[in-house]
């Protein structure tokens, strides 16, 4: 039997991702299940790995793109004993998600609670769990306090949004003018970067804050310079979380402009008494499941929890066959989606 999967052979633009069509199934070795496909999660590290710019990945080529997948245990692989064919599971795969079957390793593979949309369960690997972990696996925030999201309106600045107002958070949230609402429709006060100096604008909003201005975290996705912008908005005490290098990944900054920027956390990590406690790290959702997969695991059941009691709201903006992966990531890279694009491999074309 045959099945579809995007490929890419080399790195670049979209028009590199191809729908290809082979001859036969794959079939799971020890430790491994074969996954029928429902539902692959699109978003910017899509595009990042697809240029060749994500650190986490440099081949080899061709592959197939796709950082999570939720889908059915079709064929359960020698050694595996901890899942059940006909299970629905979810998978931050890195790459491989944009296919119809895929054979995934099953140590890390999260079942999915029965009655959960797999569109929205999909949101759940990256975005989500990125915005969990950070929001609570550093620093422990009584309802109240105040965090800055840089770059609101995209999966995970929403996904923190949506997780800060379930945690009793008050947000506050950076974006371009067209992408405004989206931000105020979590509660959030709204920013536009491109309007003025948006330190400024924190500093003005939480004014009135007991034990001074700024908020208690940023969350910064930007990279390289960017994090001395962000380090600027913290009270004293406060805490940047860094998680990405999106300068870097579009173009805009270089891979030593990005080592800079970590350089930078390190240092006011190592050195935060002199900065009135104020403190930084740098969160890698692949790194910290390599160090910490029970937690990872754990997590990830407790979002789908969440999920299943209709506590948290993925946006899912579209559902589309894997034949629309071209368009999908042109849609990614001219921004202001608000929601998550996810594809439906076996949706009729």
């Amino acid at each position: 039997m045959s099945f579809q999967h995007i490929r890419i052979s080399r790195f670049g633009g979209p028009e590199v991702l191809e729908l290809v069509e082979e001859p036969a199934v794959p079939e799971p070795g020890v430790g491994e299940v074969r996954i029928k496909v429902l539902a692959a999660g699109t978003g910017f590290t899509d595009v990042f790995i697809r240029n060749g710019r994500y650190p986490d990945f440099k081949g080899p080529l061709p592959f197939t793109p796709g950082y999570e997948l939720v889908g059915i245990v079709e064929k359960i692989g020698p050694g595996v004993t901890s899942l059940r064919e006909g299970e629905t599971v979810a998978d931050l795969c890195v790459v491989g998600g944009y296919t119809q079957y895929a054979i995934r390793p099953a140590q890390f593979l999260v079942a999915v609670p029965d009655g959960v949309d797999p569109a929205e369960a999909v949101c759940i690997p990256l975005a989500y769990l990125t915005a969990f972990q950070m929001l609570t696996r550093y620093r422990k925030l009584a309802p109240g306090a105040k965090i800055l999201v840089i770059g609101a309106s995209g999966t995970v600045g929403t996904a923190l949004l949506d997780l800060a107002n379930h945690f009793g958070l008050r947000s506050i949230g950076t974006c371009s003018a067209v992408n405004l609402s989206i931000v105020k429709g979590y509660g959030a006060k709204a920013i536009d970067y491109k309007a003025g100096d948006f330190v400024r604008a924190v500093r003005k909003l939480t004014a009135k804050r007991k034990g001074g201005r700024g908020v208690d975290i940023v969350f910064d996705a930007i990279g390289g310079a960017h994090f001395k912008r962000s380090f600027a908005c913290l009270a004293r005490g406060g805490l940047l979380v860094g998680y990405g290098a999106q300068t870097m990944a579009i173009g805009r900054a270089s891979l030593i402009s990005a080592g800079i920027g970590l350089l930078r956390l390190n240092v006011w990590s190592a050195f935060r008494f002199l900065h009135g406690g104020r403190n930084a790290v740098f969160y890698s959702i692949t790194a910290r499941r390599k160090q910490k997969p029970e937690e990872f695991k754990t997590d990830m059941v407790t979002l789908f929890d969440l999920l299943r009691a209709g506590a948290i709201h993925p946006v899912v903006i579209d559902r589309l066959p894997l034949s629309a992966a071209r368009d999908v990531h042109k849609r990614i890279e001219r921004g202001g989606l608000g929601g998550k694009i996810v594809l439906v491999p076996w949706a009729a074309t």
